[in-house]
């Protein structure tokens, strides 16, 4: 005779699907594709392009980023394969009324995206310029034994009555 599972084997499955789902729809900073431009023809897969994405940052309410980026094409770029090129661009900007959620460390990465299979991330620090109430954004390339120089840098000056809250 074969045993029923209990109510809690039921439980536990409904638990793990509920809290697959909250990790599913959980916000995350993610970014949001908002163009691109080819800029070499590839016959077999995608063409080699330049994306520009948006991002939000996630401490700092009404700031956006957005970062221009090679993307490689071709098949091995297709399948998620190609190592795209080290270089970026950034240009941040108030997006609608800052605030903050809490004090914010001096200096803190605040996205990360994989450029390549395994080793390579595009990275965006945040710095606070206490001095002059400003918020200032890097971007570069690293991996896991040698990153690139290539950075880009923008800032966005707060408002001298909307003080950053920082760590000490």
């Amino acid at each position: 005779m074969r045993k029923h599972p209990g109510p809690w084997a039921l439980t536990a499955g409904l638990r793990a699907l509920t809290f697959g789902t909250l990790v599913l729809l959980a916000p995350a900073a993610r970014a949001e594709q908002i163009g691109e431009v080819s800029t070499a023809f590839i016959l077999l897969g995608p063409n080699h392009k330049i994306v520009v994405e948006a991002y939000d940052d996630p401490r700092v309410a009404g700031v956006t980023c957005h970062v221009s980026r090679a993307k490689t094409g071709g098949i091995k770029g297709g399948l998620g394969l190609a190592e795209d090129k080290a270089e970026a661009s950034i240009a941040c900007r108030q997006s609608g009324p800052i605030s903050f959620s809490g004090p914010l460390p001096q200096q803190e990465e605040v996205f990360n995206e994989r450029i390549s299979l395994v080793f390579k991330k595009l990275r965006i620090v945040r710095i606070v310029d206490a001095k002059r109430n400003t918020l200032v954004y890097l971007t570069y390339s690293d991996r896991l034994i040698d990153g690139s120089p290539q950075n880009s840098i923008t800032a966005v000056a707060v408002d001298r009555a909307t003080v950053i809250p920082v760590k000490p």
